[in-house]
């Protein structure tokens, strides 16, 4: 049986992207050296925010969308054996359009320099 979850108000429900075990070079990278990956795909989220005023703000993110978030961000959930984070709309640092897993942090880092 999978269970169906449904993040209230502005909290967003995201699986996180794996990274790849080894570099470019061919070096594995074991488990304990790796960091949590800051990558996600958004599996379901909230109605929105409510205002002071009562009214409902629609979240910036959807389900499907790839993003970008804090390193220590939300909280670690398993779901029917899976490891999900859950996280308000307001720890996503960004949405990523058009590029592939782990490749646009390195576009991101090369732009930093």
């Amino acid at each position: 049986m999978s269970t169906k979850f449904t993040p209230l108000h502005d909290r967003i429900l995201v699986r996180r992207v794996e990274e790849a075990d080894t570099t470019r070079g061919g070096i594995i990278i074991p488990d304990s050296a790796k960091d949590k990956p800051q990558e996600g795909e958004v599996i379901s989220a909230g109605k929105g925010k409510i205002s002071e005023e009562g009214k409902v703000r629609p979240l910036d993110v959807k389900a499907g969308d790839r993003i970008l978030f804090g390193k220590y961000s939300g909280t670690e959930i398993k779901i029917d054996g899976e490891d999900f984070t859950i996280m308000r709309e307001e720890e996503v640092l960004g949405v990523l359009t058009g590029a592939t897993s782990g490749a646009a942090k390195k576009e991101i880092a090369g732009a930093r320099k």
